[in-house]
């Protein structure tokens, strides 16, 4: 699939336009990717190729806190800098088919596809738009979460269980996210209930 920067600009911003969220790419110049990722969160790398991410949460980030709203796991001190350790330690790998579902899913808090039912779209015209993001990563990305939807095996999510969980990234009450990883790339899609 060929895109372009409107067209993923646009899929980013429909999903996600009433979500608070987080939604940025930076360069991948790093052998271990966690390097990369935490570089995003901190937002000391800007997007390689100009295309526009959405940061509901860059009015609160501070000198002391650059990766605010993320931060170090829960035992650790608050304000101390996050770490790629920290990162890779609350990360599991899940398959292409639960990105594309985790990136709807994350269109409101409770990563639920119930979430689809306030667009007027056709859940199949929400997944175009899914594979749409995924594609600037390329045919050979990898892709990790925090959440844990009925976290079967083999990467599987299972957007059916009854329930969901996640190891906590953020400051705030609740959030899930996808992080995605190219050779040449590292995305992050964050949603967050405060």
């Amino acid at each position: 699939m060929s895109i372009d920067q409107a067209s993923w600009e646009a899929a980013v911003r429909h999903l996600y336009e009433d979500t608070f969220t987080f939604s940025a790419t930076g360069p991948r110049k790093h052998s271990d990717w966690r390097a990369d990722v935490v570089a995003v969160m901190e937002r000391a790398v800007p997007d390689p190729r100009g295309w526009a991410g959405l940061d509901d949460t860059s009015d609160e980030r501070t000198t002391e806190r650059p990766a605010f709203p993320f931060r170090p796991p829960h035992k650790a001190d608050p304000g101390r800098r996050l770490t790629p350790a920290d990162v890779g330690e609350r990360l599991h790998e899940i398959d292409r088919a639960s990105a594309e579902n985790l990136l709807l899913a994350l269109t409101d808090g409770g990563c639920t596809l119930r979430n689809l039912e306030r667009f007027t779209e056709s859940f199949n015209e929400l997944r175009e738009m899914a594979r749409t993001i995924l594609a600037r990563y390329g045919d050979t990305f990898t892709c990790y979460t925090n959440a844990t939807v009925g976290t079967g095996q083999n990467g599987t999510l299972d957007f059916e269980a009854s329930h969901w969980g996640y190891t906590p990234m953020t400051f705030y009450w609740e959030d899930a996210g996808l992080v995605i990883v190219s050779d040449t790339e590292v995305g992050l899609f964050w949603t967050f209930d405060v």
